[in-house]
């Protein structure tokens, strides 16, 4: 018997005996379900999805896939904009089933499976007072954060996630397991930090901790037409901003929100992200100029959880939604820069889309630029236009102006590019990402650890 995805019964036997987890194939019951991502853009049909529970699983399905020469997706968490994490007609190895999180409080460090969401992870180190630099969605999965680089909350003082990357397991293309750390293999541990999934299946990170528990976090909201006078202004405030104090800025459509008063639903916005790890006296000297510029109209900023503010954007973030992104990197915030983000926000097509500038800098920028393949290191701001929208047929035009107001936005930009926030976009810009020097240094690591390109539905490198 063959089932409608080409693989037979008899093909399929021997991995169905060693396999522990679930094999899930189309037409079974589970399909659909286990096929959906985030972007619901993403309408992808696989030949088999590998549901694993291990590192064995892993390995099995790996053998199988390379066995049968089926094209090859990843998933962890499913929230990737580009939709690496599915692969039509091919096979998906799947890790949302190991979801385990083992903190040592005392070492101040975390290990984690590969199918973990920020939200899990941070529910599990904040036990302990503790955290590492993640998402600013809590569905968002640990691993393609840290191996895009991992732009978040605390990483103008504690790095990118993956500056806190301490170690991986990772199963390669041949088959095998290895480890990567300071100590083993240390070219594929600088390989993981920012080269994507182009290396092997990671089937669990270890990070380094900071104790942090409390924040002075939350939002200050403006009317947009005050936009450019707040934008010069955060861009002089942030030059002698404390590492503790990470913002961004944010132009949005307000939502139905009790937070916001009925005049403001539905009208442009911009507000001001803030997240200080220093609640004390120190951290409300730090953003107090932040909350008396204007003054904002309506202040949200306030001490909570650490995991309570790593939550507060999930609404704006629904999963289902089709989204289409573009990003840019800046080395500052001209006037021109603003007033080309501002003539184009002021036009988005859907109340759901957003831009997103994010303050980079503090202990970022004091990551050498060779140290890991994440070389972004000068630029101070990271732009990112993501667009949501729910009805199909709004597709083109919402893509297509995505497209124009990231034209107008690159003559301002760097020439770089964030994996982490990229949709198909072709070998230049994914070569962007990194520059000459570090695309050549993974290209010959790709050589070794991947020869034969297994692992190419990513944010592809070539081998050398």
């Amino acid at each position: 018997m063959t089932t409608d995805s080409g693989i037979p019964d008899d093909a399929l036997q021997p991995l169905r005996s060693a396999f522990r987890g679930e094999l899930i194939r189309p037409g079974e019951s589970g399909y659909d379900g286990a096929r959906a991502i985030w972007n619901g853009m993403i309408d992808k049909r696989p030949a088999l999805i590998a549901r694993c529970r291990g590192v064995a699983d892993v390995i099995e399905a790996v053998r199988f896939a390379r066995a049968r020469s089926l094209p090859t997706a990843i998933r962890g968490g499913g929230h990737n904009v580009a939709g690496n994490a599915l692969c039509e007609g091919g096979l998906v190895i799947d890790l949302s089933l190991m979801k385990a999180v083992r903190v040592d409080a005392r070492a101040r460090t975390a290990r984690a499976e590969g199918g973990v969401t920020w939200g899990e992870f941070d529910r599990e180190t904040q036990v302990f007072g503790l955290a590492t630099t993640g998402g600013l969605i809590t569905s968002t999965g640990i691993a393609g954060l840290t191996l895009g680089g991992g732009i978040g909350w605390l990483m103008r003082e504690h790095g990118l996630t993956c500056d806190n990357l301490l170690s991986a397991d990772v199963v390669t293309a041949d088959g095998r397991v290895v480890t990567a750390s300071a100590t083993d293999n240390p070219d594929l541990l600088w390989g993981l930090k920012g080269g994507g999934g182009n290396f092997g299946v990671v089937t669990s990170f270890e990070y380094r901790l900071h104790p942090v528990s409390m924040v002075l976090g939350g939002m200050l909201i403006h009317p947009a037409a005050r936009a450019g006078e707040l934008l010069r202004f955060c861009r002089d405030f942030v030059k002698s901003a404390p590492d503790s104090l990470t913002t961004m800025l944010v132009f949005l459509t307000g939502p139905p929100a009790p937070f916001l008063p009925p005049e403001m639903h539905g009208k442009p916005l911009v507000a001001i992200g803030v997240c200080c790890s220093d609640t004390n006296s120190g951290g409300e000297k730090a953003i107090r100029a932040l909350r008396e510029f204007g003054p904002p109209a309506i202040d949200l900023v306030g001490p909570m959880p650490y995991a309570v503010l790593q939550s507060l954007h999930d609404p704006s973030a629904p999963a289902g939604f089709r989204s289409y992104w573009k990003s840019e990197y800046l080395a500052d915030l001209t006037d021109d820069a603003i007033e080309t983000i501002i003539g184009r926000a002021s036009g988005m097509p859907s109340p759901m889309t957003q831009f997103h500038i994010h303050h980079l800098g503090g202990a970022v920028a004091r990551v050498g630029a060779r140290a890991t393949a994440y070389t972004q290191r000068s630029a101070r701001y990271a732009v990112n236009i993501v667009s949501l929208w729910p009805d199909p047929a709004e597709d083109a035009a919402q893509i297509a102006w995505t497209r124009s107001s990231w034209e107008a936005l690159r003559p301002h930009g760097t020439g770089g590019a964030y994996v982490n926030f990229m949709g198909e976009e072709g070998d230049e810009r994914v070569r962007a990402a990194y520059g000459a020097e570090a695309w050549a240094r993974l290209s010959a690591l790709k050589k070794v650890w991947d020869p034969e390109n297994f692992f190419r539905l990513n944010q592809n490198i070539r081998p050398a």
